[in-house]
């Protein structure tokens, strides 16, 4: 498993490169001008000396050369400098600057990190808790009422989109019963117990649409593996040897069930980080998502290209784990 495991982080090191590469000349040939948001009555050729200042029009070789460098070179040294381990002159570092804030793009990441994960990761937990045990009783009680119920409720949260869940929710629980906040306010400061609740309270809606539509996806799967393996020859043999129907179900079919569910998890994790655009934008919470809108409207080409492609990191990332836990969960899976 190490062998593999090794073998497969030094074959993500070109995939990551050419990833990288296309990522960047599909932006960089993108239309769009970083100066478009200034003031109309900026003289062009103060325009131009922006533009070249902030290094657009230069050979898209060169460009990309210094886009690399600065994210696998200079920003993981500033990343460490966050946590306070210092390493040579922080002055000296050339890193990846945005063109609307003109700071280090890596700043932006790290402000909008916490809200992605606390709105969009805890959703994400959520849908999966849901989801597997609703997933194993409605394929062992088939055709029941709690499976015809959960059926009906997973079809409605994976065929409704996010948005008209969201202004629904916002309509019935906030602006008719009042219950909770339409908008997510990110500079509240938990330090007490009364902004925590207000924490809680604005994090409810958000959370709760998100995690209907991962709930709904997670749960089919989890159905169609259970019904799939309750009908193999393993599990009448089982039950033929005396095993109590406990052991056979969740120690068995389980246990094999959910080697296709892992990689829908799995392959999912990337989106918690990259941010659930149409959500946030509904509720107002400046995670990732909302930030790769301001940055594709903007033409803030460094940002949104680095967004990108940690999103395809954390893609191959993810699936290398995917793997990984197969050869876990079934042991007649070998990688060596």
């Amino acid at each position: 498993m190490l062998n593999y495991t090794l073998r497969r982080l030094l074959f993500a090191i070109p995939t990551l490169l050419v990833i990288s590469f296309i990522i960047f000349v599909i932006l960089d040939l993108a239309p769009g001008d970083p100066t478009g948001q200034l003031p109309l009555t900026i003289p062009a050729e103060v325009r131009a000396k922006i533009r070249e200042s902030l290094g657009v029009g230069e050979p898209i070789h060169i460009a990309y050369f210094k886009w690399v460098r600065g994210f696998f070179v200079y920003e993981p040294l500033y990343w460490l400098d966050q946590i306070g381990i210092t390493i040579g002159d922080p002055s000296e570092r050339a890193r990846i600057i945005s063109y609307a804030t003109r700071g280090p793009v890596f700043d932006l990441i790290l402000e909008r990190i916490p809200q992605t994960l606390w709105v969009v990761g805890l959703s994400y937990v959520f849908g999966i808790l849901i989801a597997l045990p609703i997933g194993v009783i409605s394929a062992y009680k088939q055709y029941s009422w709690f499976d015809q119920l959960g059926t009906f409720i997973s079809m409605v949260g994976f065929s409704v989109p996010t948005f008209f869940t969201g202004l629904l929710m916002i309509v019935i629980f906030s602006v008719q019963l009042g219950w909770f906040p339409s908008v997510y306010d990110t500079t509240l400061d938990v330090n007490s117990w009364d902004t925590f609740i207000l924490q809680v309270k604005q994090m409810v809606m958000p959370v709760a649409v998100l995690a209907l539509y991962n709930a709904s996806q997670i749960s089919r799967f989890m159905r169609a593996s259970m019904l799939d393996n309750l009908t193999q020859d393993y599990v009448r043999t089982a039950r033929a040897k005396g095993m109590s129907e406990k052991v056979v179900v969740l120690t068995h079919v389980l246990r094999n069930s959910l080697i296709p569910v892992v990689t829908v998890i799995a392959l999912g994790v990337p989106t918690i980080f990259s941010g659930a655009i149409i959500t946030e934008q509904i509720f107002r919470v400046n995670g990732l998502g909302q930030l790769l809108i301001i940055g594709i409207q903007g033409s803030d080409f460094p940002l949104v290209q680095t967004l990108t492609f940690i999103f395809a990191i954390l893609i191959v990332l993810f699936n290398l784990i995917a793997d990984v836990i197969y050869g876990i969960l079934d042991p007649r899976i070998r990688y060596d």
